[in-house]
């Protein structure tokens, strides 16, 4: 964590997961670089909507407030804007009233490598290349993927989490994938006591529950394992999480059925998953990351 930043909860968040930024980047597509920053600066003084990530960004900033004293979150504008085609995106920032002072503006060149000089604890971005190359570099990150669902609920901030490859490294899903769920489950079984190796979202989650400590007894932010894993592979996790001092405030072991009626039951602000499937049953119900991330993701041999 860069001096100055203490113990913070650091999220580094791209400028078209919190504005909408849809007819500008097809600007870009169909026009190029310099028609797209030429259309920028005329419309400059137009403020942006909002985007995917703009109802939790807002709930993030919102507990500074609830704990008054100094900030202990702090949001990171990271965008391939350059600084001068990014003065829209900054203008939307203030209209909005949203308290973030930190960018950097990487002038069409990926923005993922400052997200961890910032000691970001999370990336969310729209460009699964970005992602996939903080992932790659150890830090917690997804793509999110557009949804038109987003929770209702000012009071509370609810972070859901699939399980292995996302929390837990991905060595129990390659057994699954490769030798099939018999396999999966006897190899689960014999290990029950032995800890899960942790996954790209472990210090994120354990940088949340340090956040959560805080609020005490009335704390507004609730997390959830939410997983297709059943019993008898439940233990494993249980006592991976126990091993690792980390507490779950909910914890879902479906078996397979789909995740969204779930996750909407459970009011989820944004669900994280390895897994395409997950994440497209997920989206028709909350605000949903998809983490390029474990076996689940690579290329077919």
């Amino acid at each position: 964590m860069p001096k100055g930043f203490g113990d913070k909860l650091v999220i580094a968040i791209s400028s078209r997961a919190l504005f909408n930024l849809d007819e500008s980047h097809q600007v870009y597509v169909n026009e190029g670089l310099a028609a797209y920053a030429q259309y920028q600066i005329e419309h400059e003084d137009e403020i942006l909507a909002p985007g995917d990530a703009f109802p939790l960004v807002k709930k993030l900033l919102r507990l500074n407030e609830r704990l008054g004293g100094e900030p202990r979150v702090e949001v990171i504008l990271l965008s391939r804007n350059s600084a001068d085609t990014g003065l829209r995106v900054f203008n939307s920032v203030e209209y909005y009233g949203l308290k973030i002072s930190r960018a950097a503006f990487c002038g069409g060149t990926s923005p993922y490598r400052y997200a961890s000089a910032f000691g970001c604890h999370l990336f969310l971005s729209t460009e699964p290349d970005d992602v996939r190359q903080a992932l790659d570099h150890g830090m917690a990150a997804a793509t999110l993927i557009a949804s038109n669902n987003q929770v209702d609920n000012e009071d509370e901030l609810r972070f859901a989490f699939d399980g292995d490859a996302v929390i837990f490294s991905d060595e129990a899903e390659q057994v699954y994938k490769l030798q099939g769920l018999s396999a999966f489950t006897e190899s689960e079984k014999a290990s029950a006591k032995e800890p899960l190796s942790g996954g790209p979202f472990k210090q994120f989650l354990a940088a949340l529950q340090g956040l959560q400590a805080e609020f005490g007894e009335n704390c507004p932010i609730r997390t959830a394992l939410v997983t297709a894993r059943s019993a008898p592979a439940h233990e494993r996790v249980i006592r991976t999480l126990r091993a690792w001092n980390i507490r779950i405030d909910e914890s879902l072991f479906l078996g397979g059925l789909a995740k969204g009626t779930f996750l909407k039951a459970y009011g989820a602000d944004v669900f994280f998953d390895d897994q395409p499937m997950h994440c497209e049953s997920a989206r028709e119900h909350v605000a949903t990351g998809h983490v390029p991330h474990g076996i689940a993701n690579r290329p077919a041999s």
